[in-house]
């Protein structure tokens, strides 16, 4: 398929669209809250191999564009580009991978990705289409794919049984610019007797979301995916109700990501929100899909309030007077 006819599918088959436009149509697809189901891109880097990448990290495709080389790139950054009043950087995703010597030279296509509010350019051989999969069929890639540095964070399958591997894109930009650092955060008063619940699939996010909990002095429990946490959480429940405790005196906030194999943060959020044994507990979503479409998503669903990754201050902010409620 042409880059041409995939814009066009994108665009619901209107082929008069600009790539920009096309993806804005995607991003107001907020009916996927709450139906644990994604849709992704599908990419080449001209192997056998076939990629993925959520759509709502795409703000567009493009053909590749001659880049600038500047000095002191982060290393496997090839270097930036100017697009629409951005300066981006650019790299190539194959080298990024370690598929250097497996692919063609021609990475002739730009996936632009906006993530955590940072704007990267991926180069990549081709792009294919959209497909819409469920979450419970995606499962974590668990490290089985070492060969692409840990790029790689969930694998699904497709009607024909082709594999799918879908980036990791937390992880790219932590190898790629470092890991946000989380500064200074005040400690919450007797936050030795609260503590937070939080769900994400991605090891830097949990680090991270960890570290600012530490620095608060708040207590912690931690899941990889939305289906873990589900199960944690509904165990938390009934021992808390076996009890005769209230399980806001255990748990005072839960912390979910979007995007989770097996179950997402939507149907995570709309499990929680119908079990009355969580009522008064509240729901952040923290979240790298930082779009208003995003935002509204969990709104429907009855996320309380949301935080874009990786803001260390705003996180913080957020859930200090949860737990001082």
């Amino acid at each position: 398929m042409s880059l041409a006819q995939y814009q066009s599918q994108i665009a619901n088959n209107s082929p008069h669209e600009s790539s920009g436009s096309l993806f804005e149509t995607v991003d107001a697809r907020t009916s996927l809250a709450g139906s644990n189901k994604m849709e992704i891109l599908l990419f080449s880097l001209g192997t056998q191999e076939t990629f993925g990448i959520n759509v709502f990290k795409v703000k567009e495709v493009c053909r590749a564009m001659p880049i600038t080389k500047t000095p002191n790139m982060p290393a496997g950054v090839d270097g930036i580009v100017s697009l629409r009043g951005h300066i981006i950087p650019v790299l190539t995703l194959a080298s990024f991978l370690g598929l250097d010597g497996n692919v063609p030279r021609e990475q002739n296509t730009m996936m632009v990705a906006e993530y955590s509010r940072h704007i990267l350019g991926f180069l990549v051989h081709d792009v294919d289409r959209i497909i819409r999969v469920d979450w419970d069929k995606v499962r974590p890639a668990d490290g089985m794919l070492a060969g692409h540095k840990d790029m790689i964070t969930a694998i699904t399958e497709l009607p024909d049984g082709k594999l799918v591997s879908l980036l990791d894109v937390e992880q790219i930009l932590a190898c790629a610019f470092g890991e946000d650092v989380v500064g200074n955060v005040d400690k919450v008063q007797s936050g030795q007797d609260l503590c937070v619940f939080f769900a994400d699939d991605s090891t830097v996010a949990r680090r991270k979301i960890s570290e600012v909990l530490d620095k608060m002095g708040v207590k912690h429990m931690q899941a990889n995916n939305g289906l873990e946490a589900w199960e944690r959480l509904k165990g938390l429940a009934d021992a808390a109700q076996n009890s005769g405790i209230n399980l806001h005196d255990q748990v005072q906030v839960v912390l979910v990501d979007a995007e989770m194999p097996e179950m997402d943060g939507y149907v995570l959020t709309q499990n929680i929100k119908s079990d009355k044994r969580f009522d008064n507990i509240p729901v952040v979503m923290h979240s790298s899909l930082s779009s208003e479409a995003n935002r509204d998503m969990g709104k429907r669903v009855g996320v309380d309030y949301y935080v874009p990754k990786f803001d260390a201050a705003m996180l913080s902010n957020t859930l200090r007077p949860l737990l001082a409620g």
